[in-house]
């Protein structure tokens, strides 16, 4: 597998491998992407494959101008929500769910009649989608499951033999993946928190509901509308344990834990109050910080090796804390310790 460098050569290079139908590890602000042709069906089942990805979880296409959705049509209609939250965040972290048109390839949205589309922030990804001339495919560049990638580094450690190239944009700027809300169905609501908060689309559109399988597994039976929806995602290969409760009970339960193969997952405050190793997110309360760790720090985890059990303290669910939240109770496998009732 190539590790391409920034430069026009090099973004060609990606672009002519994705025209011919190739998988390429692109750098995003949100996390780094396996990138397909959104538009080739074949193409984008090669990202299923390299990820271990179920085939019923839908992929987000990204695009690189607001006019792709008419030009490659691939929605019915582009409602006025849409194009509200466009002008307040596109480009940026924010995935809206829309009706799709035939032109999108069943792979791509799952079997679903809807189809969610990103602008992403980002200019190497930007460049490399003008340079294609495709919209392109890209879920998270990790195998299914497991942390999801901020650097090159970690797309490398994951996909290496698996896809032709990784382009290597630095670290990604906000950590976690996008927002995502539907707007093909009555009232917005968001199926997965990012950076763009909850709050901040609600004063764009006013009304917004919060999915509740935001916050709790999917019901039994249901169908995945968003990635990151249905199944255990984001977990490193040591067990995550979350602890419900304030800064004291949370020190005294993993102090009295302290056993070989545990690990917290705490806050710069903490760090000096715990008998056990730490991994830290960041300051206490500063979950822009945190988002933009999450995964490095659990990718850490496991790279240390002995790490059987990681104690991590839940998170807020007000603005970017929603995301955290999100993210570290689907690594936990929804296994939270409420501290107050033991």
């Amino acid at each position: 597998m190539k590790t391409l460098v920034l430069d026009e050569q090099q973004i060609q290079t990606a672009a002519d491998i994705l025209k011919n139908g190739g998988v390429v590890g692109i750098p995003t602000e949100t996390v780094y992407g396996l990138a397909a042709d959104a538009l080739n069906g074949a193409a984008v089942a090669k990202i299923f494959q390299a990820k271990g990805r179920p085939m019923d979880n839908p992929l987000i296409v990204h695009i690189a101008d607001f006019a792709d959705i008419g030009r490659f049509r691939l929605v019915r209609e582009v409602p006025e929500s849409a194009k509200a939250l466009a002008k307040a965040f596109w480009p940026g972290p924010l995935t809206m769910i829309m009706k799709r048109t035939d032109a999108v390839p069943p792979e791509v949205s799952a079997g679903l009649d809807t189809v969610a589309i990103r602008f992403p922030a980002h200019p190497v990804a930007q460049a490399i989608i003008r340079a294609a001339d495709t919209p392109l495919a890209a879920p998270s560049a990790n195998l299914s499951g497991s942390p999801s990638p901020t650097t090159a580094r970690h797309v490398l450690n994951d996909m290496n033999g698996k896809i032709d190239a990784v382009l290597d944009g630095g670290a990604s700027e906000v950590g976690v993946e996008s927002t995502v809300i539907t707007l093909a169905e009555g009232v917005p609501r968001v199926l997965r928190p990012g950076g763009v908060t909850v709050e901040m689309l609600r004063e764009v559109l006013g009304a917004v509901e919060v999915d509740d399988a935001v916050l709790h597994q999917l019901r039994e039976g249901a169908k995945a509308a968003s990635p990151g929806m249905k199944y255990k995602h984001y977990a490193p290969r040591a067990n995550v344990v979350l602890l419900k409760g304030s800064d004291e009970a949370y020190l005294n339960y993993v102090n009295a834990h302290a056993e070989e193969g545990v690990c917290a997952l705490c806050c710069d405050e903490d760090l000096l109050s715990l008998s056990v190793k730490t991994v830290s997110l960041g300051r206490r309360g500063d979950y822009l910080t945190h988002a933009r760790h999450l995964f490095d720090c659990l990718r850490k985890i496991d790279e240390n090796g002995t790490i059987q059990t990681v104690y991590s303290r839940l998170p807020s669910t007000e603005g970017v804390g929603l995301a955290v939240y999100n993210r570290l109770i689907r690594a936990a496998g929804f296994e939270v310790i409420d501290l107050e009732t033991i």
